[in-house]
């Protein structure tokens, strides 16, 4: 059990508890791991970063390039290698797939990172 809890790093309050191993914020409801938040340039690196086929880092807004036909359950023709994704947001997804995005013909769905590489 840690004796000084550091204040939250989202709200500031001083008033955090210990649950099991997170610190959690009684105000905002913020959960963390009082270890991980020891440095403020800390937060920044230990973010999850997503890399592309090709291993370019992806962001939030950036356009992607499908870079093998994928299948596509329900639809008669999945989606060919070429074709260009537009404003993808990066997602804690399931099963690997980690941007969600909404493509041409098909509607919005969610993508591996690995069969795609950066425009």
């Amino acid at each position: 059990m840690i004796e000084n809890l550091p204040p939250c790093p989202k709200c500031s309050c001083e008033y955090t508890y210990e649950m099991n191993a997170l610190a959690v914020c009684p105000e905002c409801g913020h959960e963390w791991i009082p270890a991980e938040s020891g440095t403020d340039a800390g937060d920044a690196a230990g973010e999850r970063v997503v890399k592309d086929s090709v291993g370019n880092v992806l962001q939030d807004g950036d356009s992607v390039v499908v870079v093998r036909a994928l299948k596509v359950k329900g639809s008669p023709s999945g989606i060919k290698a070429g074709t260009k994704v537009r404003s993808i947001r990066l997602v804690d997804g399931v099963d690997g797939h980690d941007i969600d995005c909404k493509i041409d013909g098909f509607g919005a769905m969610q993508l591996k990172s690995s069969v795609v590489k950066k425009a």
